[in-house]
């Protein structure tokens, strides 16, 4: 197989890529880092000036610039979000789009048979001397959606994207076109941490012992646990995704993967979003392994490993230890991701913690995010059944296996002082006991 004769025959400029897009296609836009702006864009003219209808698109995360929300193309497209982001919130929340709840180690289900994708575009590393294209950044979904029969997969092939190793590649022949790109790989900054980030980071790293496996997330309150974390040894990494933070605690020699029972020596994660400097750090980093969101992201899997910590953030808790990571009301401000994934697969991991981690106010100090009840429509993210340790910064609250009076009593003591008071009233009334503060 002449690889390179396959590659040139599939070449093509982005307005013929995109003809092979049909009124009444669903098509599937690679998650985070991976989307190709230069194909949704080439795709959105394509629609338009050929007044294609019933174009079903399907995204998780959208960093790109999303041109499909523009004003009238609602009459050409219908949108779901798997997790609503910056660009895609306003406009379901004005009903012109559809968010669809799924755990993210099963989306690769929903977007195979629910969803059966038509089409997927997706941006990949250029083809190495056998002709297998990475995955680059986002192997989550991607992977078995570019072997799913019947998908056309529509690459945007980029120098800039990271050749990232694991199970994490796919070969020119089963591309449909290939349109050369060399647009910038979408970047997330680096968060500020603050104050009370720090605290929290300070707080949760006090739970974090040498050998433990870490399951983090991105912003301000993962990359301050990091910060905290120079002095342990032997830390292991499998995480749905990790950004910049990781890479200082690597070079300082605390994350060596040595005490993994799977994956052991490698960071096993699944999508990567972050700055140039993170995407140079993983290309061809063997102490890197992407694997796919169903493996990664598997509950049984990740309990596999001893001593995983989970790190994950919410919006809301209310006094019985409900979780409400992904809704303000009836609002839908992003969604599970992976965090029940991860909350059960750290439960059933031997030595295994969860943590839910969050500023105690919001809105300026004005709002408390410890609530007697969650906001009227609030979504259930991880349930009372599942809670395990709460850290604000103010303290550490673990409700795991305590009864209602004692876990509400332990999520007062970590609540911004302004409201306490007022917690403590709903305390009196809900258990006939008047709690000091």
């Amino acid at each position: 197989m002449d690889w390179k004769k396959i590659y040139a025959s599939k070449v093509k400029s982005p307005q013929e890529a995109v003809k092979i897009i049909h009124s009444g296609d669903t098509v599937l836009i690679a998650h985070a880092a991976a989307e190709p702006d230069v194909l949704v864009s080439a795709m959105v003219d394509h629609v338009a000036e050929n007044d294609l209808k019933g174009i079903h698109i399907v995204q998780q995360h959208d960093m790109g610039a999303c041109r499909f929300f523009e004003p009238g193309m609602e009459n050409h497209f219908k949108y779901t979000s798997l997790f609503v982001g910056t660009r895609s919130r306003s406009y379901i929340a004005e009903g012109k789009g559809d968010f669809t709840p799924c755990f993210f180690n099963r989306i690769p289900n929903y977007v195979t048979q629910t969803a059966s994708a038509d089409v997927f575009l997706v941006t990949l590393s250029t083809p190495d001397e056998h002709g297998y294209c990475s995955y680059g950044l986002s192997c989550d979904f991607a992977k078995e959606v570019g072997e799913q029969p019947g998908t056309r997969v529509i690459a945007a092939v980029n120098p800039n994207m990271p050749r990232v190793m694991g199970d994490n590649f796919i070969h020119v022949s089963n591309l449909e076109a290939i349109v050369e790109s060399n647009e910038p790989i979408h970047e997330h900054g680096r968060p500020v941490i603050g104050a009370v980030e720090e605290k929290i980071g300070e707080n949760i790293a006090g739970l974090v012992r040498d050998g433990d496996c870490l399951q983090l997330g991105i912003g301000a309150i993962p990359d301050a646990v990091l910060k905290f974390l120079g002095d342990k040894r032997d830390l292991g990494i499998h995480s749905e995704m990790i950004s910049d933070g990781i890479i200082d605690l690597y070079e300082k020699g605390a994350i060596t993967g040595k005490k993994k029972n799977i994956g052991r020596g490698k960071m096993v994660v699944t999508f990567m979003m972050g700055t140039r400097r993170l995407y140079d750090f993983v290309h061809d980093n063997p102490a890197i392994c992407m694997m796919p969101v169903s493996y990664v992201n598997d509950p049984f899997v990740i309990s596999q490993n001893d001593n995983v910590v989970s790190i994950n953030s919410a919006l809301q808790i209310d006094l019985m230890g409900q979780v409400c990571a992904e809704a303000i009301g009836l609002k839908q401000y992003s969604a599970v991701g992976g965090q029940m994934d991860f909350v059960r697969g750290a439960s059933a991991s031997k030595g295994g913690r969860s943590i839910i981690a969050f500023g105690a106010t919001t809105k300026g100090g004005t709002i408390s995010k410890i609530v007697p009840f969650l906001a009227e429509g609030a979504a259930v993210t991880t349930s009372r059944n599942d809670v395990d340790y709460i850290v604000t910064e103010y303290g550490i609250a673990h409700l795991k296996g305590k009864c209602l009076r004692e876990r509400a009593r332990e999520l007062i003591k970590i609540a911004a002082p302004a409201f306490r008071e007022e917690l403590s009233g709903e305390f009196e009334k809900r258990f006939g006991e008047v709690l000091l503060v």
